[in-house]
């Protein structure tokens, strides 16, 4: 017997012995799931439900890399992003906004209507973000809005600590908050700004920088995705963090760092959307 007819003999037996209404699919998954492994956002609707569905799901399934955020998601960050549910409620978007969401960044950018003139400007940042509950929340941040773009900024996930998420885990809860905006608004790009080296936190800048090349990558192989580089910019000459452009906690942009930052991220949004 040749080796194709022995595997079509195997999958008849298969799905005749679970030939049951609860069964069969769950057989015919395994088989082919074999053949074509599935990715993130796949798993999403497709992976089995470890404690019920994320906030905001509906009837899909949460993907198993998201569900073991969830939980610390929700006890931290709830009546954070309520609040900002209730700013969705209050007040209205402008026409063709770009929505910005991520962590303290953007949540602290008290100039960001003036300095990303003409663009109008959609602020949903909460601090302490990191890239694991922000995908948890990403339908309950995304869906309200019909942007033209989504901006994203995130930089809590790699701090030096021994509870800092691995660049892999970064760029696979990017890449579902990504596959959210996409399928909410098809046609409007996404922007992952590059995190920014920090005094406070220089020491974790090998890792941080592993953590850019990721998102890097995800833009460059995603499409619609696009990846703004800032870096460079936030390092004096001898690779040492620009610490004039800071607060006095060495983590936060000042007023000029929040100029710096908005010229580049205005100069890509322009190369996209002009």
């Amino acid at each position: 017997m040749s080796t194709k007819q022995s595997f079509s003999l195997s999958v008849r037996k298969n799905i005749q012995l679970t030939l049951t209404p609860s069964r069969v699919a769950v057989s015919l998954y395994v088989c082919v799931s074999c053949l074509f492994p599935l990715d993130a956002v796949d798993l999403a609707a497709q992976s089995r439900p470890a404690t019920g569905d994320l906030p905001g799901t509906g009837p899909e399934r949460a993907a198993e890399f998201l569900v073991q955020y969830r939980d610390k998601a929700m006890k931290r960050w709830s009546q954070s992003i309520e609040a900002l549910e209730q700013r969705d409620v209050e007040q209205g978007d402008p026409k063709d906004a770009i929505l910005f969401i991520g962590s303290s960044s953007i949540r602290r950018w008290d100039t960001i209507e003036i300095d990303m003139t003409p663009y109008q400007v959609v602020q949903r940042g909460y601090g302490g973000a990191k890239y694991t509950d922000l995908a948890v929340f990403a339908k309950r941040l995304i869906l309200p809005h019909e942007y033209s773009a989504l901006v994203v900024f995130v930089a809590n996930d790699v701090q030096g600590k021994s509870e800092d998420h691995s660049p892999e885990q970064v760029e696979e809860c990017a890449r579902y908050i990504a596959a959210v905006s996409r399928k909410h608004r098809p046609r409007a790009p996404i922007f992952f700004i590059e995190i920014t080296p920090t005094r406070k936190r220089f020491s974790a800048w090998p890792l941080i920088r592993k953590v850019n090349t990721q998102l890097q990558k995800l833009s460059l192989s995603t499409p619609g995705a696009y990846f703004i580089p800032t870096a460079d910019h936030f390092l004096d000459p001898s690779g040492n963090p620009r610490d004039e452009l800071f607060v006095d906690d060495q983590l936060h942009l000042n007023s000029a760092g929040y100029k710096e930052w908005s010229s580049l991220i205005r100069q890509e949004l322009d190369g996209v959307l002009q």
